[in-house]
């Protein structure tokens, strides 16, 4: 079922990419800052504020340009690591960001819009971690870049709207740890 729900969605944003006249498309990839969310056990925070949150992704952008504005949907293979006292937290996912644009001056633009977010694994070191409560998940971006000729950079900043936690046991305690990110996003894009 999960497999049939990344085809469709995948299916979706080449259709809608490849429908759209005079649009193009590229590829991008760049480095995460943030963290995700608190470390509940026994029904009470121990970490609110992970260190260490780096990571990376990389995917596929369509950009399509109207008169003043344009629309990017992306696809990304996301990797997040945040660090909460020495265990590490991995969460894998894919981002479809759904980005409304508006060129300010030359090259500049601002933009935002949702960003929809499927999970495809969370690992948290030396815990069982049961399975996130939603594979599915919404999301913001909002940010600012400059484009110069086929080449683009950006800066976003992202915040998970819906809660998703993931509960584990351990031989002494009860917990959660809350997965949503939040986080400061540096791509560097190339459009083909």
């Amino acid at each position: 079922m999960k497999n049939l729900k990344l085809v469709i969605i995948a299916l979706c944003f080449a259709g809608f990419v490849n429908a759209q006249k005079g649009g193009g498309i590229g590829v991008k990839a760049g480095a995460n800052y943030g963290s995700s969310g608190d470390l509940i056990e026994d029904g009470q925070t121990i970490i609110d504020n992970p260190e260490n949150s780096f990571g990376y992704h990389a995917g596929l952008f369509g950009k399509i340009d109207f008169d003043g504005f344009y629309i990017r949907p992306e696809l990304t293979y996301t990797s997040l690591n945040s660090d909460y006292d020495g265990s590490a937290l991995e969460v894998q996912k894919l981002d479809a960001p759904l980005l409304l644009g508006i060129r300010l001056v030359g090259p500049l633009h601002v933009f935002a819009g949702p960003s929809f977010q499927y999970i495809l694994d969370t690992d948290l070191e030396d815990v069982d971690l049961d399975a996130v409560q939603e594979d599915f998940t919404i999301g913001m971006q909002v940010g600012i870049g400059v484009n110069i000729g086929n080449l683009g950079i950006d800066v976003r900043y992202e915040n998970g709207l819906t809660q998703n936690q993931a509960d584990f046991t351990n031989l002494s305690s009860i917990g959660s740890i809350d997965t949503r990110p939040e986080q400061l996003i540096l791509s560097l894009s190339f459009k083909l």
